[in-house]
């Protein structure tokens, strides 16, 4: 095993706190540091009712995971904390979980996690142990550019999460670290197997780890059960083509569940909640041309008039775009290309080639019409 304690930019011996989930990829990332003569630091988060969750493995805070995360602080060694962050936890992270949907937004819960928990509260908890960083189990990497501390996609694309990390500051990303952002996930398997863990073959965590079996709207109902309430469905002239259960079943761009008969495929193209009304059409009345995000965090602003690559979902393939700043924490991303499918809530983060430039919160969308007659006006007054 290569040292990488030069990589990892820390003195000899020095102490990591280490966020254990109880998977495979923190307690691989824990493993190495350990091997590398660290002083590692385990820490579990409790962060919700541990009883309410299925105890199958396919929610990544499962029952059994703080039990996983104990089995593999004692097979290494180290000394591991549960720490009960569960009312900050339903606060910060789960009702604005409910709160977004009956609002009528999609919202990203894991960025919101890293950026009010794992990077906030348990920031703190390491600084007040004497810890000299924080690592994680998050596959990028922490690189030291010509110019200070970038972040860049993880060796493995196909595993990337620095999407949900561009809320990240620069004060934070020089106390964190990411062992195994430069390992693909099978080579994190192998690490976990050859020492043995006894996690190295437990299933990857997934999406909404509050949620019983992935159903958000069973949260969404216990929570705003107003977001549930019944409501019509119409087309793009307001006329009404029937009826929905619930605006929180919806996203914009989803196409199944609609039930309305029509000649072409409907797409929900909007989402008023006041109303409660779902908004359908082809897929090209959906088309976005641009965006306005709110809140944004950047590590490296992009440059005016410089083609970046974006992402408007995290399941989305990376689009080209040309973002504008303004000084109030908004910014203006238009595409270069028509988008489809693009939901206010969900994260518009952007990469300059691997190195995360930042992102913000979609606010509000503009029709690629209007954009497209934007640019041939603006073209036929520079001409």
């Amino acid at each position: 095993m290569r040292d990488h304690s030069a990589d990892l930019d820390l003195p000899p011996g020095a102490r990591v706190v280490v966020a254990m989930s109880g998977g495979v990829d923190s307690s691989v990332a824990a493993a190495l540091l350990h091997r590398l003569g660290f002083e590692v630091v385990g820490v579990t988060l409790q962060l919700y009712d541990q009883r309410a969750i299925r105890r199958d493995g396919k929610s990544c805070c499962a029952g059994r995971d703080v039990e996983d995360a104990r089995a593999v602080a004692e097979r290494l060694g180290i000394a591991h904390y549960v720490l009960d962050f569960e009312e900050r936890f339903r606060k910060a992270v789960i009702e604005d979980f409910a709160d977004s949907y009956a609002a009528g937004r999609t919202p990203v819960p894991c960025v919101r996690c890293n950026e009010r928990i794992k990077f906030r509260d348990l920031f703190d908890f390491a600084r007040d142990l004497g810890a000299q960083a924080l690592a994680t189990g998050h596959y990028a990497q922490r690189v030291r550019g010509p110019h200070g501390l970038e972040l860049h996609r993880a060796f493995d694309r196909a595993r990337d999460q620095s999407y949900f990390l561009f809320t990240l500051s620069p004060e934070q990303l020089a106390f964190v670290r990411f062992p195994i952002g430069h390992l693909a996930k099978s080579r994190v398997r192998a690490i976990a197997a050859e020492l043995g863990l006894p996690v190295a073959d437990k299933p990857d965590s997934q999406d909404l780890c509050f949620a019983p079996d992935r159903d958000h709207v069973r949260v969404v109902a216990a929570l705003r059960p107003e977001a549930l309430a019944p409501g019509e469905i119409v087309d793009q002239a307001g006329r009404v083509l029937g009826r929905h259960e619930g605006i929180a079943r919806f996203t914009v761009g989803q196409r199944r569940g609609l039930k309305v008969a029509a000649k072409v495929p409907l797409y929900v193209t909007a989402i008023d909640a006041a109303r409660s009304r779902i908004v359908v059409g082809p897929r090209r009345a959906g088309l976005v041309g641009a965006v306005r995000l709110t809140d944004c965090s950047w590590l490296a602003a992009p440059e005016v008039g410089e083609v970046v690559a974006v992402k408007h979902r995290y399941n989305e393939p990376a689009v080209a775009a040309q973002i504008t700043c303004a000084a109030d924490g908004t910014a203006r991303v238009r595409f270069v290309e028509p988008q489809a499918g693009v939901a206010p809530g969900q994260a518009c983060v952007a990469w300059r080639e691997s190195r995360l430039l930042g992102g913000g919160w979609i606010a509000a969308t503009e029709p690629w019409a209007v954009c497209a007659a934007s640019c041939l006006d603006d073209a036929h007054a520079s001409a």
